[in-house]
C-alpha cells in the first residue's frame, strides 16, 4: 500500500475514530498503543485532540518500508 491507497483512506478513517486503529490496521503494533495510550491520557488534560490528528494524519501517509526504494 502507498501513500493515498485505499488501504491508507481505510486506516485514515479508522484512526479518525479510535486513535492507533489505522496503524493497528496497518500492522503496527507498538504505534497503535502508543497512540491509542497517549491519546487517552492526553484527553483528560484536553490534549488528547493532538495524538488523534497525529494518529489520523500518521495512518494516511504510511509507505511499506519495502515498497519505498521501487523503482
Amino acid at each position: 500500500m502507498g501513500q493515498g491507497s485505499t488501504g491508507n483512506v481505510i486506516a485514515a478513517l479508522a484512526s479518525f475514530f479510535i486513535p492507533g486503529l489505522g496503524q493497528l490496521l496497518q500492522g503496527r503494533w507498538i504505534l497503535a498503543g502508543f497512540m491509542f495510550i497517549a491519546a487517552a491520557l492526553l484527553w483528560l488534560l484536553l490534549l488528547g485532540w493532538v495524538i488523534h490528528l497525529w494518529s489520523i494524519i500518521d495512518a494516511a501517509m504510511f509507505d511499506q518500508p519495502h515498497r519505498r526504494y521501487r523503482h
